[in-house]
């Protein structure tokens, strides 16, 4: 049970790094490249599908993804099931 516990907050980590990287463009060749493309690695798999399901919500001119707060949701109640 510790190991998922585990498993799910270092995901919850991993998810919040790659929202917090999503406010900031990331040019090809800068140092946090990398590490960017390793959190989208990881998320994308999850996002993905439920990006596609759930269409962004308009404000004004721009659109706001809500994949990632509904995973931090879904992740939050089950570590609060699980651990």
């Amino acid at each position: 049970m510790d190991v998922i516990c585990w498993l799910l907050t270092a995901y919850m980590l991993v998810l919040l790094a790659r929202i917090v990287l999503s406010w900031f463009p990331i040019s090809r060749g800068s140092p946090v490249e990398p590490i960017a493309t390793v959190l989208y690695a990881l998320t994308e798999p999850v996002l993905g599908p439920l990006r596609r399901a759930i269409p962004p919500v308009r404000i004004g001119a721009m659109g706001l993804d809500l994949s990632p707060l509904i995973v931090l949701f879904g992740v939050n109640i089950l570590m609060g099931i699980i651990c």
